[in-house]
C-alpha cells in the first residue's frame, strides 16, 4: 500500500489535564502517515485518485484547535478518525505531541495506528 505523510503540522491549541494547561494555547505537532491506493492518480497525474492531503491537513488542524481534548490520547484518536473518514484512506497513523511538555524533554506524544473497518 501506498503512502502519504504529512510532517510537523503544528496547530495551536488548549490539550493537558492542568488548570494552567486549560488556560494558554500550547504548540501541537503532528504527524500523519496514510495509506492509500495511489496508482489511479499516478497514471492520470491527477488528485482524483487520491485522498486530498491539503483538506485532511486543513481538518486536522482546525479540530487540534478547537477540540480542547484533555489528553493526547484522546485527541490522536479524534485524528485518526478524521482521516479515515477521508474516501481511499485504508490506514493511519498519528503521532501527536506537546514540545516542551516534560522537563528535560524536547516533547512528547502518542502515536496511534488504526485501519479503516
Amino acid at each position: 500500500m501506498d503512502q502519504i505523510f504529512i510532517k510537523d503540522l503544528t496547530a495551536r491549541g488548549i490539550i493537558g489535564l492542568n488548570d494552567w494547561e486549560r488556560e494558554k494555547e500550547q504548540e501541537i505537532v503532528m504527524n500523519v502517515t496514510l495509506w492509500a491506493d495511489l496508482r489511479a492518480a499516478a497514471a492520470t497525474d491527477s488528485l482524483e485518485g487520491s485522498p486530498n492531503y491539503r483538506t485532511i491537513a486543513k481538518r486536522l488542524l482546525a479540530h487540534a484547535q478547537e477540540a480542547q481534548r484533555y489528553t493526547l490520547e484522546a485527541l490522536g484518536e479524534d485524528l485518526a478518525a478524521i482521516c479515515l473518514s477521508e474516501s481511499g484512506v485504508e490506514r493511519v497513523r498519528v503521532r501527536v505531541e506537546k514540545p516542551g511538555a516534560l522537563r528535560f524533554s524536547t516533547s512528547v506524544g502518542v502515536e496511534i495506528e488504526r485501519s479503516r473497518g
